[in-house]
């Protein structure tokens, strides 16, 4: 029988830590087994805002994992701080579109409608296979002509298991630097993705939260934005914890399960 786990709540990154592309990582699904089992509540916090809502939990649930009401997705920050109504330009995939149109703003799609016109309030950009030198410049014209400039993340890279290729940041990095504006950027550790977190899980102090990822910059400032303690795994894009500040370290998400139940 698993003994009772030290965090109530484990708040767990998606890429990296239980999957690379969707390709579950060894001994990742029976440790999120083992976690429930014991009684912790496990809540995925991911980056990806390319994926949708409903693909996330589909995608959880093929590998045996339910999800329903435990994803929050950076698309969701994202879509979190627009005002409904606004006119929004789009540069990225169908999860961040969706949840633009979910909180009630009009989604123009940048590499759907090429050369749409402003004005916009707001252009929000994550990643997307289709950003080209034309959405740039649409991008551009957007934010020179006033609309806010907000990112669903700023993760540089996305790894797989060939190794990684290019995120969202660096999209997002290539508007910045055009336009010549920093963007607001709403997930993970910004304070957008906390606040989705701590409204899905309320009641829950966080000394009795954990944060499970394998990029310290973004997974472990995360967790010190909401206050609680960070486990880093080196099963993605983290090789060593050498000068990392982490409570815990483990080689996978198996061995934060092992820590966090006490096992030894």
């Amino acid at each position: 029988m698993n003994k009772t786990p030290s965090a109530s709540v484990v708040l767990c990154d998606l890429d990296g830590v239980v999957w690379l592309a969707h390709e579950p990582i060894p001994g990742s699904v029976d440790a999120i087994a083992r976690l429930r089992e014991a009684g912790s509540r496990v809540v995925f916090v991911t980056n990806n805002s390319f994926s949708t809502l409903n693909q996330q939990i589909d995608a959880l649930g093929s590998l045996g994992i339910p999800a329903e009401g435990d994803v929050v997705t950076s698309a969701m920050a994202a879509a979190s701080v627009l005002q409904a109504g606004s006119r929004v330009l789009v540069c990225g995939g169908e999860g961040l579109i969706q949840e633009v149109e979910r909180a009630g703003a009009e989604a123009v799609v940048a590499y759907r409608q090429r050369g749409a016109l402003g004005p916009f309030d707001a252009v929000v950009v994550g990643f997307h296979r289709e950003f080209d030198f034309e959405v740039l410049s649409d991008a551009l014209t957007a934010v020179r002509n006033g609309a806010a400039l907000i990112g669903s993340n700023s993760d540089p890279n996305y790894p797989t298991p060939t190794g990684p290729i290019p995120g969202g940041g660096s999209i997002l990095a290539a508007i910045e630097k055009a336009t010549g504006v920093a963007a607001r950027v709403t997930g993970k550790p910004h304070q957008p993705m906390a606040d989705l977190v701590r409204a899905l899980c309320p009641g829950v102090g966080v000394d009795s939260m954990v944060m499970v990822g394998d990029l310290p910059e973004t997974d472990g400032r995360f967790a010190r934005t909401l206050g609680c303690r960070y486990g880093l795994v080196l099963s993605g894009m983290t090789a060593s914890h050498e000068g990392v500040d982490a409570d815990i370290v483990a080689t996978s998400l198996e061995g934060i399960a092992d820590h966090l139940l006490g096992v030894s």
